[in-house]
């Protein structure tokens, strides 16, 4: 019996200048610093925007240069601050004693030392202070302070809140309670959501938005009260943690929570976890305070951050990663683009560019973005940077040809490094064998591994792989289709694709080297593929890659040859049986995570180009399979070309037809994504191992050769971890790894979001 899966078509929908791609974008200020004392136990917004800050060394507020001290607290330690009806309520200690403040238009016009039980006094916004077990409250706008109390619980209280209907919601170690005036007693809390009721503990915070809903933060999770019904949030519901500190409401009705790892923000619908120091300059939030446009200020004991909310567009945003490429990313006069690194983490006033193994890859990347923007918006711009990423391309097989270790016509070097820089050899021999004895016997050992070109200018690296192709190729397509408009720009094309494609053809399908020896992954030789054990797993993408190479190359050259050759691989090799099943895995976040990006840009282009309906409908089939597995990752790219690949297509076999149409959320996620890519592409460490929204990879889907599942995972929502709650570099990352960065020596480029961008935007998915 065959058990059918029912493939429902779904209306692709675009979207559109209605839809949210005016978005606020979240921006820290790292310049917030200047002239304040690390050591920040307070932090106060007032209405007119002023912004105070609690130090150990006293009370400074913020100038549009700097920080600035109030003159009187030069010898006070400020440990709290309030809002008191547009005055600064504060208390602070001094020579051993403690005081509660009053401060209007920077003069303090009361104070009261805080004796006896109210020593260790905790100050509550506008005019109450708990201690010892007991509520006080006062009168801010009086010329001297009294206290008044009016409750008396008998419990640890570590925060309160006047409520819109006139009571007081306090948050105590032992639960959440209510309060009206001239009740002898306050009253337990205990929400119901569902099949949810709690009896709340350590409750550290409570507050009320811009709509009047309370909102408390507990043990439990977080909890909001619309006046109606409750809300109960916990890791099931997207809550990441819960190790609370203090919460805070802002004019938009989102609420921030501050953690001792971190901050988040929650909006009513998603859930932003700001840790690590893309965000804060240490996870220990101790204050929290929102300004009028929605920005918040964090308090922490290694000083203050400002998340800011920057209203931006798609297009402006890729105009931002445009212009960081051309002030950071451009290596040589060919342009290669890649990340560079930070002697000094952080500081982007001095970087040093370098190589990888992966140059020719990255910039197709790149390149075929720009493909994808002249296309969608006719900018000469992105002619121009097309044309140079093409340059830059066919520079890596031209510079392999002549010198004292020619490579065969049509080779492609990885990458390249100028004569005058130190010699890449040194030691790469030892390396090499230390490599091949080890770790992979298959490691190819070859001297020079950097030969030197004929003009004495570059050394250009070796053992070139198969991704590197992939993206070579992908962008070849995009090139020669979107960009090429003079018969002599199609014509260098032409000429240079076919040396490439003719080279794999008369080394039997092998990518040979100065050596006359394949590289180490270059292969795709139907023995090897079909036949070599060491080969098994790599069997399928290989039998895609050159599929889609020789189907590019015939579009491109209008040369029938390619498709024969193409057609003796399927016909006497099984490649394209091979090619429906491009990975090696078992269920989402399993296997090779860096293959995903080189099967979608090689099923973009077996699928564009193939000549045959079967052949594109089994491919497309093989997309939709893939894209379905994927869509956990919220990965724009991939999301856009299973899109791309998939609408409009069917696949028929014994049992029926069915639709191949994109089902699923792959739109409003790769939007979502693009929207919360961070516009900081510094390499901040992100650990995410402890949240508790988190459901890990069964260890029982690792395949032999992987490594421990222990920190790898999604969100309770079937989703990995959003784009700017991790840090990674291209599309071949681990979206599924909890501990990800490094330590700021490293400034990525944007062009995995360029790329996404412009697609979306070519394809129509995206409308601006």
């Amino acid at each position: 019996m065959k058990y059918i899966l029912f493939l429902c078509s779904l209306f692709i929908a675009i979207i559109s200048a209605a839809d949210p791609l005016f978005f606020l974008q979240d921006k820290r200020d790292l310049s917030i610093n200047d002239g304040l004392p690390s050591a920040v136990r307070a932090v106060l917004v007032l209405q007119d925007g002023l912004t105070y800050a609690g130090t150990d060394s006293g009370l400074f507020y913020r100038t549009e240069e700097d920080w600035r001290q109030e003159p009187f607290s030069a010898d006070a330690k400020i440990e709290q601050l309030a809002n008191s009806r547009g005055r600064v309520s504060m208390v602070f200690e001094r020579d051993k004693k403690k005081y509660l403040a009053i401060l209007q238009n920077h003069d303090v016009i009361a104070t009261i030392e805080l004796k006896g039980q109210k020593f260790n006094a905790r100050l509550h916004a506008p005019q109450y202070i708990s201690a010892d077990g007991a509520i006080y409250q006062f009168d801010p706008t009086a010329s001297k302070i009294r206290f008044k109390r009016i409750l008396q619980p008998h419990v640890t209280i570590n925060d309160l809140t006047p409520s819109p209907d006139g009571s007081i919601w306090i948050a105590a170690d032992v639960g959440l309670y209510k309060y009206y005036a001239g009740q002898k007693s306050m009253a337990p809390i205990y929400p119901v959501s569902g099949e949810k009721s709690w009896a709340p503990t350590n409750v550290r915070g409570v507050t009320f938005d811009a709509a009047g809903k309370a909102w408390f933060a507990s043990s439990q999770g977080v909890g909001c009260f619309d006046g109606v019904r409750w809300r109960l949030y916990t890791g099931s519901e997207g809550l990441p943690y819960n190790g609370f500190t203090c919460i805070a409401a802002g004019k938009d009705s989102a609420v921030w929570f501050g953690t001792d790892r971190g901050a988040i923000r929650f909006d009513g619908e998603r859930w932003a976890y700001r840790q690590g120091l893309r965000w804060l300059p240490d996870d220990y939030v101790v204050d929290i305070s929102i300004n009028q446009r929605g920005d918040a200020f964090f308090a922490t004991g290694k000083g203050i951050s400002l998340i800011e909310r920057v209203q931006m567009t798609l297009a402006e945003k890729a105009q931002w990663y445009e212009d960081e490429i051309d002030r950071y990313h451009r290596r040589t006069p060919y342009e290669y683009v890649l990340d560079v690194h930070l002697p000094q983490p952080g500081d982007l006033s001095e970087f040093r560019q370098h190589d990888s193994d992966n140059d020719g890859l990255w910039t197709s990347m790149y390149g075929a973005g720009e493909c994808f923007a002249w296309a969608a918006t006719k900018d000469p711009q992105a002619k121009a940077r097309a044309d140079k990423a093409f340059a830059a391309l066919e520079f890596l097989g031209k510079v392999t040809q002549g010198g004292s270790h020619p490579a065969p016509m049509g080779f492609v070097a990885r990458t390249i490094l100028p004569i005058d820089g130190p010699n890449p050899n040194d030691d790469r021999m030892a390396r090499d064998i230390t490599r091949k004895t080890e770790y992979d016997t298959l490691w190819k050992t070859i001297d020079p591994r950097w030969p030197v070109s004929e003009d004495g200018k570059w050394y250009w690296k070796t053992d070139t792989s198969s991704d590197e192709l992939d993206g070579h190729f992908f962008f070849y397509g995009l090139y020669y289709d979107l960009v090429a408009e003079t018969k002599a720009e199609k014509t260098r094309v032409r000429h240079h694709v076919a040396m490439l494609m003719d080279h794999l053809i008369e080394h039997n399908f092998h990518l040979v080297d100065h050596d006359g020896k394949p590289t180490r992954w270059a292969r795709f030789n139907p023995y090897e593929l079909n036949h070599d054990r060491n080969w098994a797993f790599d069997r399928n993408l290989n039998s895609l890659s050159v599929l889609a190479y020789l189907l590019t190359t015939a579009h491109i050259t209008d040369d029938a040859k390619y498709l024969k050759y193409a057609e003796y691989l399927v016909e006497n090799h099984g490649y394209l049986q091979n090619a429906q099943l491009p990975k090696t895995q078992r269920g989402i976040g399993t296997g090779n995570q860096s293959d995903d990006e080189m099967a979608m840009m090689m099923l973009y282009n077996f699928i564009k180009h193939a000549p045959h309906q079967d052949w594109k409908e089994r491919i497309a089939l093989a997309c939709w399979t893939y894209g379905r597995l994927e869509l956990a990752e919220m990965n724009p790219f991939f999301n856009f070309v299973y899109a791309a690949s998939c609408s409009g297509k069917s696949f028929t076999d014994a049992w029926g037809t069915y639709s191949l149409e994109p089902s699923g959320p792959w739109l409003a996620d790769a939007i979502e994504t693009l929207q919360r890519f961070p516009l900081d592409r510094i390499d901040w460490a992100h650990d995410n191992s402890h949240r508790i929204d988190i459901i890990r990879i069964d260890e029982r889907q690792r395949h032999f050769d992987e490594g421990s599942y222990e920190n790898r995972g999604l969100r309770a929502n079937g989703t990995v971890i959003p784009v700017d709650e991790r840090f990674f570099t291209h599309w071949s990352h681990d979206p599924f790894a909890l501990i990800t960065g490094g330590d700021g020596h490293t400034l990525a480029d944007g062009a995995v979001f360029t790329l996404a961008y412009y697609m979306g935007l070519y394809h129509g998915y995206i409308e601006e």
